[in-house]
């Protein structure tokens, strides 16, 4: 079996004192996905940094303290690549891939956006170009027999069912209808080829929701968007076994507003 975990940590540095350091060490994960990693390497505590048993890359943002991906692998990977080969994007944290025996696995950190302004205009840059590289990574895997799987924060609920409050958010960055259509594009199989793996093993659920505001009682109330996703190709979607949302038990147990989201795959 391959398990792999995405979360999004919110500050991987904060993380790592509300218990991110336990469930690391509790994980049974053989590749972990963090997004918002929002430090250098050496701003990390060792045990996040390079802690025993994994082999990790970091990928952080040119701009201090945003963004920043990592990956934790349990056996070294083949090839590591930061970046999709974009001018604007490969500086700012936000994709890393690396190539494991019969998969390449990337963590990817898409931008939130806010509407009527320069994030949301970012946010639509990288969309463009991000499609575009995830159909040609598709097809060369495919040239060389190899799967793909895409983890992370897509800041995009994709249909009613991902998010509680569907109906007050039509009109707010992460379900407007053009960002929805070009998940939907992703997920076409005549367009990007790749499936929602975690919507396949649930397609008739509300959620299961991985991010919560800290406002309100959001959390407590499952008031939460799913927009952590893992995204694969379909012969690698079609080995999940089992997908979940490792929720924590109360709102005083969360080291992230994010939940990691977990997926095992048979080999």
């Amino acid at each position: 079996m391959l398990t792999v975990t995405s979360v999004n940590v919110n500050g991987l540095r904060a993380a790592a004192k509300k218990g991110f350091v336990e469930w690391l060490a509790g994980t049974e994960a053989d590749v972990l996905c963090l997004q918002e990693v929002r430090a250098e390497p050496q701003q990390l505590p060792e045990q996040v940094r390079t802690p025993d048993g994994w082999h990790v890359v970091h990928a952080p943002a040119a701009a201090k303290g945003r963004a920043g991906v990592s990956l934790y692998t349990r056996r070294e990977p083949d090839r590591i690549q930061v970046g999709f080969g974009s001018s604007e994007f490969d500086g700012s944290g936000r994709y890393v891939e690396a190539d494991l025996p019969g998969v390449t696995v990337a963590s990817l950190y898409l931008p939130s956006g806010e509407v009527g302004t320069e994030r949301q205009d970012e946010k639509v840059r990288f969309m463009g170009e991000f499609l575009a590289y995830l159909k040609d990574l598709r097809e060369r895997a495919a040239a060389d027999g190899r799967e793909v799987l895409v983890c992370g924060d897509w800041n995009i609920a994709h249909e009613k069912a991902d998010l509680k409050n569907w109906r007050g958010n039509q009109k707010s960055s992460g379900f407007l209808p053009e960002e929805r259509e070009w998940l939907g594009e992703v997920l076409a199989p005549s367009a990007g080829g790749y499936v929602d793996v975690v919507r396949s093993l649930h397609p008739d659920v509300e959620g299961p929701y991985s991010w919560w505001s800290y406002r309100g009682r959001a959390f407590d109330n499952d008031t939460g968007w799913r927009i952590d996703y893992h995204v694969a190709t379909p012969g690698l979607a079609g080995r999940a076994v089992k997908g979940y949302v490792e929720r924590a038990a109360t709102h005083a147990e969360r080291w992230s507003d994010h939940a990691p989201v977990t997926v095992v795959y048979s080999r």
